[in-house]
C-alpha cells in the first residue's frame, strides 16, 4: 500500500512510499502478540520482592513461657510464625520473570502489529528532520501540524539527535526510538506511528535480511 508523506509542518510533500505487503500487509497472527507482549511486560518485573522467614528473623530465642500448664500450644520462639513479627512461611524469594520467545515469533508478532497499524490507517509517514534547539514548544508544534496533540504516539526515526530527544521527552504522550530499538509494545501501546522515511527503508530491510 502506498501512503502520503508529510513535513513536519503537517503538509504534503506530494510524494508517495510504499508500505510493502510482505511486512505491513500479512495475516496477523494475534497469539504471537500476545506472547511477545507479555514477555516483554514479564521482563519490565524486577523481581526483588522479599520476607524474611523464621531463619532470618532478629529475635531472642529464650522460651517465652513455661512449657506446661499455660493452656497454649508449645509454639516455639518467637521468631515462629505463629507470633506477631515472627517470620512468614513460604513468602516471597527474589526471582526473574523472563519468558523466552523465539526471534521467529517476535518478528511474526512485529509485523503482525504493523499490520494492524496499516490496516486501520494508524501509520503516518513524515520526512526526516532534526530541531535545531532543545524546546519542548518546537516538538509541541510538530504534534500539533500533525494533528497529535493529546494523541499517543511513537515516532520512529532513523536519527533521532540530542536536540530532538531533549525536546520530546517533557511530553508523556510521545515516545521516540530507532528503528533497530523498536519493539512490539511501543507499536501496540499507542494510537499513531509515526515513521521516517528512512525508518520505514530500515524496517523493511531489517525483515529482508531475516
Amino acid at each position: 500500500m502506498n501512503v502520503k508523506v508529510y513535513n513536519k509542518d503537517g503538509q504534503e510533500t506530494g510524494r508517495e512510499i510504499t508500505l510493502p505487503a510482505s511486512v505491513f500487509g500479512i495475516e496477523p497472527n494475534d497469539h504471537a502478540v500476545y506472547l511477545t507482549v507479555k514477555s516483554y511486560q514479564a521482563a519490565q518485573r524486577q523481581g526483588t520482592h522479599k520476607s524474611k522467614e523464621r531463619s532470618e528473623i532478629a529475635r531472642t530465642t529464650k522460651k517465652a513461657f513455661r512449657q506446661k500448664g499455660t493452656g497454649g500450644a508449645r509454639r516455639g520462639d518467637l521468631k515462629s510464625p505463629l507470633v506477631r513479627g515472627g517470620g512468614r512461611v513460604f513468602g516471597p524469594k527474589p526471582h526473574k520473570y523472563i519468558l523466552k520467545v523465539n526471534k521467529k515469533v517476535k518478528d511474526l508478532a512485529k509485523k503482525s502489529a504493523l499490520t494492524y497499524k496499516a490496516k486501520y490507517n494508524n501509520i503516518i509517514v513524515i520526512e526526516d528532520f532534526n530541531l535545531s534547539a532543545p524546546k519542548t514548544k518546537d516538538f509541541s508544534s510538530i504534534l500539533k501540524n500533525l494533528k497529535l496533540t493529546g494523541t499517543k504516539a511513537t515516532f520512529v526515526l532513523d536519527n533521532i539527535d540530542n536536540n530532538t530527544a531533549l525536546s520530546a521527552r517533557n511530553i508523556p504522550t510521545v515516545q521516540l526510538t530507532r528503528p533497530a530499538q523498536l519493539h512490539i509494545f511501543d507499536i501496540m501501546n499507542c494510537k499513531k506511528l509515526v515513521l521516517s522515511e528512512n525508518a520505514v527503508k530500515a524496517i523493511v530491510q531489517h525483515f529482508s535480511e531475516n
